[in-house]
């Protein structure tokens, strides 16, 4: 199957025509065509001095809130009250740390300059959101993503100490009733705590009924100490 060029016309081919994850090529970072792909359960990912390149994996990794696996160790460092969690108060220091850290083993980063003034337009526009992690007044964890419907799209994550930023995750989590996050691609660090592997074709049906429905945050939303339940 081909690889799509896509033009200034805002439109995608369908996901599932995608060729070894890879769907298309080419368009622009606009939050229009942003929020288009990730309603349809497309996102961008390339290296700088490459075209804009759009995938959509099959099969999808996701974490679904019934799966989530909190180990004996993460519930003892949740109990010590070790980290302070924030939403949305350093969204330029996340992204710019995730902007340091390697990822599907990579050398340079894909969050280039472009990508990052596009994902502050949606921080702007109340689509992106950052949860920190912070230990001593210092951020040491974190991540950032999109939020559309009740499903959290997770773009990239960080952590300078131990366990912040599953932290960061399982935080979320329980603090918001997210019908799914969307973890895009196998990582170790994310199956360990639950995530698993989903047929593009159910991902993409989840996406129309969830991403439809009213956002769970907005620029305003905060954690309280209240938000964590816990989990047996």
């Amino acid at each position: 199957m081909p690889i799509y060029q896509l033009t200034d016309e805002l439109i995608f081919p369908h996901p599932s025509l995608a060729e070894d994850g890879i769907l298309a090529i080419g368009g622009d970072l606009s939050p229009e065509r942003l929020i288009l792909a990730y309603s349809n359960g497309i996102f961008p990912w390339y290296n700088e001095g490459e075209p804009i390149i759009w995938h959509a994996p099959n099969p999808r990794f996701v974490l679904k809130p019934k799966d989530l696996k909190i180990s004996k160790s993460m519930k003892q460092v949740i109990q010590k009250n070790t980290f302070q969690i924030s939403l949305n108060q350093a969204f330029e220091q996340v992204i710019r740390n995730c902007q340091k850290v390697s990822r599907r083993g990579q050398r340079d980063t894909w969050i280039t300059e472009e990508m990052l003034e596009a994902y502050h337009r949606l921080y702007h526009l109340g689509l992106a959101h950052s949860v920190e992690v912070w230990q001593d007044h210092e951020l040491v964890g974190g991540l950032y993503g999109i939020n559309l419907g009740t499903v959290f799209f997770g773009e990239s994550m960080f952590h300078k100490t131990s366990n912040a930023s599953k932290y960061a995750l399982i935080q979320l989590i329980e603090a918001f009733p997210f019908s799914m996050i969307d973890c895009q691609v196998y990582t170790k660090h994310l199956a360990s705590i639950g995530a698993s592997t989903l047929a593009l074709s159910s991902f993409t049906s989840l996406l129309v009924r969830e991403s439809n429905k009213k956002n769970l945050l907005s620029r305003e939303s905060s954690f309280t100490k209240s938000d964590y339940t816990g989990q047996e």
